[in-house]
């Protein structure tokens, strides 16, 4: 024996969760280009159960080789080996089936005509109602209990949603004032961002919300308040956004695949359950 000790192998994800988890953990080290696959695997988890190594090269942009590379980076012999752990989570039955459905229709030209306002109005809809699927399906019990329970020993609770993502943190910070909780929207209204959230302490809680392209505000402001203690409740659409680290609950809603424009259906939804749910926990 040479007295030298083996360095433990780290073991390989066999769960899409573990998978999941891993491509975020990794991320930041990733290189550009492989940053791309990771990005482009956990928005489109079905291409990279069923397409080739071609196939997916061809939908994210990048050769087939960095694909190889990108499963090799993960610990994986190459990409099949890795395609298996996208494969099982289509066989647990969690493939977003109908989005799917709905996204085919898309692409066979049955909302091709943009001109009919009722057309769009149909578009629309249809999206919006697939997002709420979506939603159902992927929010945990466990999660939005714990949001609840950290939003309701909050003494104040602050919520952080700039740009597009304006609408849903107004609408949570309007609808927590109604039921009788102290709340501070963090609007940056008069360049007083950071003014406004220098008072929040572990004591209080922060729900941030932001979807690509992630407001560079929230980007900077969310690790701020995080790294200070405030416990935080992030909606966001990916496990590689700024306002995942630190976060003691995410609520991951991806965009619908081709969507027109992102719907902010599902987000008004879980706000507003998270607002009633905290009543009800309370009463």
């Amino acid at each position: 024996m040479n007295g030298k000790i083996k360095k433990a192998k780290t073991p390989l994800p066999s769960t899409y969760e573990d998978l999941r988890a891993g491509i975020a953990r990794q991320h930041p080290a990733f290189s550009d280009r492989l940053r791309t696959i990771a990005e482009f695997a956990l928005e489109h988890p079905t291409d990279m159960a069923l397409g080739t190594v071609a196939e997916v090269a061809s939908r994210a942009s990048v050769q087939p080789s960095a694909i190889v590379r990108f499963a090799r980076a993960l610990g994986y012999g190459g990409f099949t080996e890795m395609q298996q752990i996208f494969r099982s989570r289509l066989v647990a039955g969690v493939a977003p089936t109908y989005k799917e459905r709905i996204a085919g229709l898309r692409r066979d030209g049955r909302f091709h005509d943009a001109s009919n306002p009722h057309a769009v109005l149909t578009r629309f809809a249809s999206e919006g109602m697939v997002s709420l699927e979506s939603l159902q399906d992927r929010v945990r019990e466990k999660d939005l209990a714990h949001a609840v329970e950290l939003l309701g020993a909050a003494h104040t609770i602050y919520v952080l949603g700039l740009g597009g993502s304006f609408t849903v943190a107004a609408h949570l910070a309007y609808v927590l004032r109604r039921i009788g909780r102290r709340a501070v929207l963090l609007d940056g209204l008069g360049n007083a961002l950071g003014d406004h959230a220098a008072s929040a302490t572990t004591d209080d809680a922060l729900v941030a919300i932001s979807f690509k392209p992630y407001n560079p505000e929230t980007a900077r402001l969310f690790p701020e308040l995080a790294m200070r203690g405030v416990p935080s409740v992030s909606i966001t659409d990916s496990l590689l956004s700024p306002i995942v680290d630190h976060a003691a609950v995410v609520f991951e809603i991806p965009d619908m695949p081709e969507a027109a424009l992102r719907t902010m259906v599902a987000p008004m939804c879980l706000v507003q359950t998270l607002a009633v749910g905290l009543t009800l926990a309370l009463d």
